[in-house]
């Protein structure tokens, strides 16, 4: 079993910056690849970023300059910086792992999901 803590979300302006964390726990979290995805109101979730074990990445095109995913695998943590915000990052912003997912990843292949943390980009 992998437990999964979000924190970090919250209300930015437009421009703003915030940063993600995600605690994973468990004896074999590390081996879990680990990803965030968001919903929106109204919309379905989608894929945002993921860190393999290898330490490699893979990222929604909208991320590109403006958010970076990181580990620290001392600490189990996975973030999310994200930078130059705009109203339409306003979601739920979920983290997830999955000892094996295609490219791009998708939520029925994540096998354990975190609470998730609100973001919301408003002036």
């Amino acid at each position: 079993q992998v437990q999964l803590v979000e924190s970090g979300g919250g209300l930015v302006q437009p421009g703003g910056s915030l940063r993600l964390s995600c605690a994973a726990s468990g004896r074999s979290a590390s081996n879990y690849a680990m990803g965030w995805f968001r919903q929106a109101p109204g919309k379905e979730r989608e894929f945002v970023s993921v860190m393999w074990v290898s330490g490699g990445t893979y990222s929604a095109p909208f991320m590109k300059g403006r958010f970076t995913i990181s580990r620290d695998y001392t600490q189990n943590t996975l973030y999310l910086q994200m930078n130059s915000l705009k109203p339409e990052d306003t979601a739920v912003y979920f983290c997830a792992a999955a000892a094996r997912w295609n490219i791009p990843p998708t939520e029925d292949g994540a096998d354990y999901w975190g609470q998730g943390t609100q973001v919301t980009v408003s002036s």
